[in-house]
């Protein structure tokens, strides 16, 4: 295991000039030894770039890549000791369980005893011990990816287990098992975890730490709790959430704040001019008309999903959601109501970074 420094930046095309040129703009990043990480982001914001960057399968275009302090920049896989588990099963049809397991074991003339051991570790690790003996062919696409997690989790002296959205041909109802085993291995094994995924139950639910990316740029690295509760960015409020975070323009002026057009008395002190505010849906609540910190609004849509009803509502001819109580009632659509909008959960945005 190692502590893996990135102070870089990656452009697929030679002599970038300006940001969109980038796949990954200027960062530095630090991945301790032993830590759950996540790159979460969507399709094209460079996730995959930087992974293949920390394996040694690309050459970062500036800067260095340091294993432990050790400059790795252009180390390959092999000399970074570094496993890596795709989005799709990469395994040999033609062994078994056993034999793809230990493969790589084999390949580094590990001793057959230590070799029968630690697969049958694994083998338990993940609920494979009753089918050693199949021939990998014959296994649904699950069990297949379960092999390929397994190759990249069997060598117990790897520098970092990176992994390139693993569940993609995984069934709904069996990734939370897998997501699950995974965690479960990571507090046994102590191995440094880096996972790729564009899905935010994945990432929250299995990493100590998350990286949101957006457009070749690492926006937010924090817990789920502090995306959800402070998001650094605007991005980063309507990727996390579902629904994500609401915002509405805001205009500070000596001390007065107006939101939506609605003048409110400020919670703290703010810097001048335009502004976002930002609240999540579950913090919004109904209110009195003109009641301190709140706006009106017109209500568009109610939706019933069962544990709770799902407000839509336009402020400003800004379209908000509102996840409504249960000692509250659901209003009429097209009646005006008034929501608080300032309270402590409310963040504060300037230039789209949170005012600290």
């Amino acid at each position: 295991m190692a502590r893996i420094d990135l102070d870089l930046a990656h452009a697929y095309r030679a002599n970038p000039t300006q940001d969109s040129d980038y796949a990954l703009l200027p960062l530095k990043m630090s991945f301790r030894d032993g830590g759950a990480y996540a790159l979460l982001g969507p399709s094209g914001c460079g996730k995959t770039t930087m992974l293949n960057i920390i394996s040694g399968l690309l050459v970062p275009s500036q800067g260095t890549v340091t294993f432990d302090g050790r400059d790795m920049t252009r180390a390959t896989p092999q000399e970074r000791n570094i496993a890596q588990v795709f989005q799709f099963p990469v395994i040999y049809d033609t062994m078994t369980v056993a034999e793809n397991l230990a493969f790589p074991l084999r390949n580094r003339k590990v001793p057959e005893d230590q070799i029968k051991k630690r697969v049958g570790e694994i083998a338990e690790m993940l609920d494979m011990s009753g089918q050693l003996n199949q021939r990998a062919a014959g296994l649904a696409a699950d069990a297949k990816q379960k092999i390929s997690l397994g190759r990249g989790l069997v060598r117990s002296d790897v520098s970092a287990v990176l992994f390139d959205e693993p569940l993609t041909v995984i069934d709904p109802h069996l990734k939370w098992q897998l997501r699950r085993k995974l965690k479960q291995i990571h507090r046994e094994l102590k191995l440094t975890l880096i996972y790729v995924t564009h899905d935010q139950v994945e990432a929250l639910t299995f990493a100590e730490e998350v990286v949101v990316m957006t457009r070749g740029k690492a926006v937010q690295v924090g817990s789920a709790e502090a995306l959800f509760e402070r998001p650094a960015h605007t991005f980063v409020g309507h990727f996390i959430g579902s629904p994500g975070m609401n915002f509405l323009s805001a205009k500070s002026a000596n001390g007065a704040l107006e939101v939506a057009g609605t003048p409110l008395v400020p919670t703290r002190e703010l810097p001048q001019g335009a502004l976002k505010i930002g609240i999540r849906p579950e913090y919004l609540r109904l209110s009195n008309a003109g009641a301190a910190g709140a706006v009106p609004a017109v209500v568009k849509q109610v939706q019933d999903v069962g544990t709770h009803a799902m407000l839509s509502a336009e402020v400003d001819g800004i379209v908000i959601k509102v996840r409504l109580h249960s000692d509250e009632q659901p209003p009429a659509v097209g009646a005006t109501v008034w929501l608080r909008v300032l309270d402590a959960h409310t963040c504060y945005y300037k230039d789209e970074e949170l005012v600290a």
